[in-house]
This record gives C-alpha cells, sequence and structure tokens, in this order.
C-alpha cells in the first residue's frame, strides 16, 4: 500500500469490456489511480510499465501473471475450478465471483492490500527482532566473563522484545558456573516469579523436560499481586549466589519459559514476561529467543573452560616460577661452597701448603675435574632455569675456529684422563657468526664434553668446522663433533633434546650426567637462528652437527 499522500494503484486485467469498466469505474471512485489490460500482451507490458498496489485479474488471465508479492484479486465464475497453489505462489492472493457486484471487489481489493501491509510490516518487525537478537548473541560471543554473559542475554531480549521483566539462571553443573541476572522495564518494580519457577527442583524438572522435548512453555496472563510481598523464593532457582529477587509488587503478565542446555543436559532457564497488551509468542519470536538460549549455553561453557584454563595457567606460572626460584636459590648455595673448594684446591697446586706427598698430586687432579664437572652442572641448571625469561642476546662477530681451539684447549685434560684422541680441524678461511660468544661457547663445551665422556677409554672425538651453501639458502657455518662413543638407540634420538633425558644404555653404563647438556645447546642454537642435528650408531658412535648462518663481511 502506498503513502496516504498519494493515492493506490490498481491494475485491471478482464477481456469482459462490460465487466472491466464496471471495475474500473467502481475502483475509481474509491479512489484508486487505475490502468487497464484487456489480453495476455496489455497484460505484461502494464506490468513492465510501473508497479501497482493491487491487480485485479480475469481468471482467464491469470497464467500471464508472475509469481511476486504484489496482492492478487481473481475473478471467477462458480464452476471454476480455484487453483490453491497460484494462491499460494502469488504469497497474497484472493478470488471474487466474476457476477458478484463491482462495489464487492473494491473491498475485496482494500482487504487484500491492508493484508499486504500488514505482511510487510510484520516482515519488517521480524527483520528488525532478528537484528536485534543477532547483537544480542555477537555480545555475548564478545566476552568469557560470566556475569557480562548473563546481563548482555536479558538486557538484550528485554529491550529486543520490549518485554516487561526477564531473567535467567544456571542450575548447579560442572560445565558452567552458576550465575543469575534479571532486566526490568524502566519505571517497574522486579516482576513476581510464576509459581512454576519459584521452587528449585520444580523449576530444574520443568527446564528439563522442555528441553527434552525441544520445546517452550507459555505462562498464562495473571492478575495484578496488590503489592503482597511475595514468598517462596528461598531456594529457587534464583537463589544461589544472592541474586537480586524478582518478587515484587507487580505480577507478571504472559510470559514463556525458555530452557538453556547442551546435548542432552539443561544448563539453565529463562523467563521472560510481556505487557498484558503485548501479542501472543509467535513462532519466529520463539526460534529467535531458542537461536539465542543456544549461543547463550555455548558462551557459558567456553567461559567456564577458558576460566578453568587461566587458573591451571595461573598455577603453572606460579610453580615454575617457584622451580625458578628454588633453582637459582639451590645454583647460589652450590657455588660458594664451589668456589671455595677450587679456591683452596688452586692453592694446593700451587704450592702454598707445601710440597704434595707421592699419590696426592693425582688425588688433586680427580679432584679438580669432578669440582669443574660439578660448575658445569650447577651452571646447566641455572641456565635452565632462566632459558624462558632470559634476556636478548648479547650479539657479536664471533670467530668459529679460535672459539672451537678455546673449548678443546680447556676440555683436552678430560680426554687425556680417559686416554681419548680429541682432534680439531678447519677449513681454510676465517668463519664468522653473529653471536652471543658466551652462550656459543656453552653450546660447544656441552657437545664436545658429551662426545668425551660417552666415548670409552683409548677412541677418538674429532672437530670439525668449514662453511656450507646449499642453493637458496643463506651460507651457513657447520661445526661437526663425531665420537666414537656408545652411541643413542635409535628409537630414543628424537629425545636427546628433551630436559634430563638421558639414553637408556647411557643409565645402564652408570655414565654419569644431568641430561641438560643437549637440551641446552639445542635451545641456544635455536635462538641464534640455526639448527642443531644428531646422528646415531648404536656401538657405533655419534655425530652431532652445529648449523649457523655465515655473518656478512663488515
Amino acid at each position: 500500500m502506498t503513502n496516504a499522500s498519494s493515492p493506490n494503484r490498481a491494475l485491471v486485467a478482464d477481456p469482459d469490456p462490460v465487466r472491466h469498466a464496471e471495475t474500473v469505474a467502481a475502483l475509481a471512485a474509491a479512489g484508486f489511480l487505475v490502468r487497464s489490460a484487456h489480453d495476455a500482451g496489455s497484460l505484461a507490458a502494464a506490468l513492465e510499465s510501473e508497479p501497482s498496489d493491487v491487480l485485479v485479474v480475469d481468471n482467464d488471465l491469470r497464467e500471464f501473471l508472475p509469481r511476486n508479492s504484489i496482492p492478487v484479486l481473481l475473478l471467477l465464475d462458480p464452476e471454476n475450478e480455484l487453483d490453491v497453489a497460484a494462491l499460494e505462489g502469488w504469497t497474497i492472493a484472493d478470488f471474487t465471483y466474476r457476477g458478484q457486484p463491482p462495489a464487492f471487489r473494491v473491498h475485496r481489493a482494500l482487504v487484500l492490500m491492508a493484508r499486504a501491509a500488514e505482511r510487510t510490516r510484520r516482515r519488517s518487525e521480524a527483520e528488525s527482532l532478528r537484528e536485534s537478537l543477532r547483537k544480542v548473541s555477537a555480545a555475548i560471543r564478545s566476552t568469557i566473563d560470566p556475569g557480562l554473559i548473563a546481563r548482555h542475554l536479558v538486557d538484550g531480549i528485554g529491550e529486543a522484545l520490549g518485554a516487561e521483566h526477564v531473567w535467567f539462571t544456571t542450575f548447579p553443573d560442572t560445565r558452567v558456573p552458576q550465575v543469575s541476572a534479571e532486566w526490568n522495564a524502566p519505571g517497574l518494580v522486579p516482576g513476581v516469579l510464576p509459581d512454576e519457577l519459584t521452587d528449585g527442583i520444580a523449576t530444574f524438572e520443568l527446564a528439563e523436560r522442555l528441553w527434552a522435548e525441544a520445546e517452550v512453555q507459555p505462562l498464562p496472563k495473571r492478575a495484578p499481586a496488590g503489592g503482597a510481598a511475595v514468598s517462596g523464593r528461598a531456594g529457587g532457582a534464583g537463589a544461589p549466589g544472592g541474586a537480586g529477587a524478582l518478587g515484587g509488587a507487580g505480577a507478571p503478565s504472559a510470559s514463556v519459559v525458555v530452557p538453556v542446555g547442551e546435548g542432552d543436559l539443561v544448563l539453565g532457564v529463562i523467563w521472560i514476561a510481556r505487557p498484558d497488551t503485548a501479542q501472543e509468542w509467535t513462532r519466529a519470536e520463539i526460534g529467535l529467543i531458542q537461536h539465542v538460549s543456544g549461543n547463550l549455553a555455548y558462551g557459558l561453557m567456553q567461559s567456564h573452560l577458558i576460566g578453568a584454563q587461566q587458573q591451571v595457567m595461573h598455577k603453572l606460572r606460579e610453580l615454575d616460577q617457584a622451580k625458578t626460584d628454588f633453582l637459582t636459590t639451590v645454583n647460589h648455595e652450590l657455588r660458594t661452597p664451589l668456589t671455595s673448594i677450587t679456591a683452596y684446591l688452586d692453592m694446593i697446586r700451587s704450592g702454598a701448603g707445601g710440597p704434595l706427598p707421592a699419590g696426592v698430586e693425582r688425588m688433586v687432579d680427580v679432584i679438580s675435574r669432578n669440582a669443574e664437572r660439578l660448575r658445569r652442572m650447577i651452571e646447566d641448571m641455572l641456565t635452565v632455569s632462566h632459558q624462558d625469561t632470559s634476556g636478548d642476546l648479547q650479539l657479536s662477530r664471533v670467530n668459529v675456529g679460535t672459539l672451537l681451539r678455546l673449548v678443546v684447549s680447556t676440555l683436552q685434560p678430560l680426554a687425556d684422563s680417559r686416554s681419548l684422541s680429541l682432534t680439531v680441524m678447519h677449513a681454510p678461511g676465517t668463519m664468522t657468526v653473529q653471536a652471543d660468544e658466551a652462550k656459543l661457547e656453552q653450546v660447544f663445551a656441552n657437545i664436545i664434553s658429551n662426545a668425551i665422556k660417552f666415548t670409552p677409554t683409548g677412541g677418538h672425538v674429532a672437530v670439525s668446522s668449514g662453511i656450507t651453501s646449499d642453493p637458496g639458502t643463506v651460507p651457513s657455518v657447520v661445526v661437526r663433533v663425531e665420537d666414537t662413543g656408545v652411541g643413542i638407540p635409535e628409537t630414543e634420538i628424537d629425545q636427546v633434546f628433551t630436559r634430563f633425558f638421558r639414553a637408556s644404555n647411557a643409565s645402564t653404563a652408570a655414565i654419569p650426567g644431568s641430561g641438560l647438556g643437549l637440551a641446552i645447546a639445542h635451545d641456544i642454537v635455536e635462538r641464534h637462528s640455526g639448527r642443531l642435528d644428531v646422528e646415531s650408531a648404536l656401538g657405533v658412535g655419534t655425530t652431532v652437527s652445529v648449523r649457523l648462518p655465515l655473518a656478512p663481511e663488515s
């Protein structure tokens, strides 16, 4: 229907000239702006030329009508068969008999237009409601705070549906938090909960039944309570957590109970009360409310799950910090006596206590080697405790050849004590990387000392370095440490970078170690954008390769 300032537009299509003239005259007298068509061709042309608010069409021309939303009034003979499918295809349609007075045709046309206008209005309201409740669902999904989720629900539904009161609560369940919320229209005191919702057990049973049947429960309109106080809320569904009571002076009008659930279990319930003047609950409204309740259940479950995960993460961080603090304290307490031991060993070796008796010097060497081993173990533990919190690397240009010669010379006495051959060989030229020199020294010290420790007496440890450049990659410095040691079982090679892991054959042979050396080396190499690889054959030996990006020439 057009607006009030413009006339209604009608298109009359009838091959009978007398009846056609009568219909046109009657519509014009009623204020319609009328256009005419007498056959299929003129009907098609008229439909194309400009829009109409209603079509009055003889039954003989109905097959030439398009399927659209324009109201259609068919003119039939009593003996004509009514094509119900055609009426449904045109959405808004009706019929009248050809012999009825022209004024009746006008009346039916006006009724059709009113029906079309009402249909448009309802569709607009439904679309507006759909958009409002879509925003409610979006608001629910935007937070993991259970209180905010409940608040978004009751506020959004109350405003979108023009309700008087909205109340929501969850039932005790391990999958969702216990939460309640209510909303009251501006100027209204809290509403009185229906009798069906004043007892917690009864409320749960009602919601459980509705959820199992995929239904909602409309409640009848009720008379005002006359200001009487409301009893029976204690222990009811809304009571847990001390949520504000809905009991007040005004009793609810027509209302509906909507269950909230997931899978086979009900999680909560929503109660919505409308004014006495409101229309009955429509299927579209109920469907949209149920859709929102589905988003609500998902949001609350996610909220509870994420909240539990955050609590676990908080506890893990606390435990990790406690571990770090413990290791730091233990390292400090171990360092102090170890420093004293090594200092006195140095004094004994320098002759400060006089000449050493025969055989004692060898004992001092054993003590010194084990003190050095203990020092490295303490440093490894301290490194592990700080791996996740250490600051940036102190980068500088490091000559790999020079650094390797320093590490090998430091570990040569350990190799000599085991009668091992320890050799180092470098490719020609200078090999420079951008690295934290102290940490890189720790990497090579761990790898080479491991090779010495796991190689039997009389074996060989070879350290070599060179530059490699694969097609399409940045040139790299590659350091290889090869030994003729006990090797690593094939099934355990993937675990060698795990903290505190020790190969089964090392444990069986009682070879000492903390299982931290390779884990620390792997972490440091990765922080330098490098790669550490291990190849091993049981009883044959192990090769550890460190690949680091070559520093550009300065």
